[in-house]
């Protein structure tokens, strides 16, 4: 039987989800602020525990590689790449972007005659990380940081219904004004790396421990408080 811990934080949202033969067994998540660092590594153990097992039990850890949230993503990453080393598994990563299309197919999230799925990862201000994919799950263009704007996404949706899906989908409604425009708000969640991380653990496409780290897209820029550099220069 096939066992794999499934690790998602790019987001506001913490969780992991437990595979057995084929199907999520166990799921747990929050969306307390700033809590991915203390919840993962629990919520690893609490879904081991509700089946009787321990992380040596599993065949693989699969963890989101982005983009997202850098400091999410590295809790992450640091968690499945500590279980991995602990037990001698090897590592699994999932796009972003490829968990929520995933997401919208396993939901039945799709329109009418969808043409196209665009997974939206919040950025700032108007600004998402996306990518355009066919309902088939097909990345047909590139992962990039796009400002969104009026005219963004016009060619697709000339084409026919468009699902914009993803924790930047909702602020993209006030801007993307086409009847053919469907939008779904949410953060990627592990039970829906299923299919990919199943994939990708039978076709042993595995990462490079050593090696891996997460696909930020954008370099961090650490950023100081104004109350910080007040009281530095009183």
């Amino acid at each position: 039987m096939d066992r794999i811990i499934l690790i998602e934080t790019s987001t506001a949202l913490c969780s992991v989800a437990l595979v057995e033969d084929g199907r999520i067994v166990s799921v747990r998540k929050s969306s307390e602020p700033r809590a991915h660092a203390s919840l993962t590594a629990p919520f690893v153990r609490e879904v081991l525990n509700e089946r009787g097992l321990a992380v040596h039990d599993c065949n693989a850890v699969c963890v989101s590689k982005g983009p997202g949230s850098y400091t999410g993503l590295r809790v992450g990453v640091s968690t499945a790449k500590g279980l991995c080393f602990g037990a001698r598994l090897p590592l699994i990563s999932v796009g972003t972007l490829d968990t929520l299309v995933w997401q919208a197919l396993d939901g039945n999230l799709l329109p009418d005659s969808c043409r196209y799925i665009v997974p939206m990862i919040d950025a700032r201000r108007m600004e998402v990380y996306t990518g355009v994919f066919t309902p088939d799950a097909v990345q047909v263009e590139p992962t990039v940081s796009q400002v969104v704007d009026g005219k963004t996404f016009g060619r697709q949706l000339d084409e026919g219904p468009v699902l914009f899906i993803g924790d930047g989908a909702e602020k993209c409604k006030a801007v993307i004004n086409s009847p053919n425009a469907h939008f779904v708000s949410c953060c990627p969640e592990a039970a829906a790396m299923l299919r990919p991380a199943l994939t990708a653990f039978h076709a042993k496409k595995f990462e490079d421990l050593a090696y891996f780290e997460p696909f930020y897209l954008k370099e961090f820029i650490a950023t100081t408080s104004n109350k910080f550099l007040t009281k530095q220069l009183s």
